[in-house]
């Protein structure tokens, strides 16, 4: 399967790199194909322009901003994000690359009666979240209602692609845990990665 996976995380020595390393090489293990889209390292900029504020609606939309991720999109089986959560949300150069390159003509199509959106990433058969948040379990799930799952399961992936299989692991209490539950958790990753 080829895989894009995403990495947004400015420190290069951070925990969410060590688990891209983690899944990159097992996934790559496996026989699977990795093409890494680190957006700070390759200094992608998160802002939506007024350009394509703009031509949001217009057919065809112009997505020449970001065409080169867009087609490295548009050739992945799969889709694998690796970042933390910080105030129960994505990193802003994570949510910026959903707002450009999960645009319209890419990720999906206008109805032409208006309203609804038409799927269009029929190439991404499988999306995984490998994330961390510095919250309790309890925080997260029953008092925040588990926000970046939801947004990822029911708004991104099922209004840009059908049939896939989706699937979010997340480390909680990431500020108070050991290396003992760190490692722990890369190798529930590796498991959980060669199932695939």
């Amino acid at each position: 399967m080829r895989i894009l996976m995403v990495l947004a995380h400015p420190l290069p020595d951070s925990f969410a790199a060590a688990v891209a390393r983690t899944a990159r090489e097992t996934l790559e293990a496996g026989g699977h194909s990795v093409d890494l889209l680190d957006l700070y390292k390759e200094n992608f900029d998160p802002r939506l322009t007024e350009a394509e504020r703009n031509g949001y609606f217009d057919v065809p939309y112009d997505a020449s901003a970001v065409s080169e991720i867009a087609a490295r999109l548009k050739t992945a089986e799969g889709l694998i994000l690796v970042f933390p959560q910080w105030w129960f949300n994505f990193p802003a150069i994570l949510k910026g690359f959903f707002d450009r390159v999960f645009a319209p003509g890419i990720a999906f199509d206008h109805e032409q009666s208006g309203g609804r959106i038409v799927p269009k990433l029929t190439n991404i058969r499988l999306f995984w979240a490998l994330t961390t948040t510095g919250s309790p379990w309890w925080v997260v799930h029953l008092y925040m209602g588990n926000p970046v799952r939801r947004l990822l399961k029911r708004g991104i992936a099922a209004f840009c692609a059908k049939n896939l299989h989706f699937r979010m692991l997340t480390l909680h209490d990431m500020d108070r845990i050991d290396d003992d539950r760190r490692k722990a958790h890369l190798d529930r990753i590796r498991q959980a990665l060669r199932r695939i």
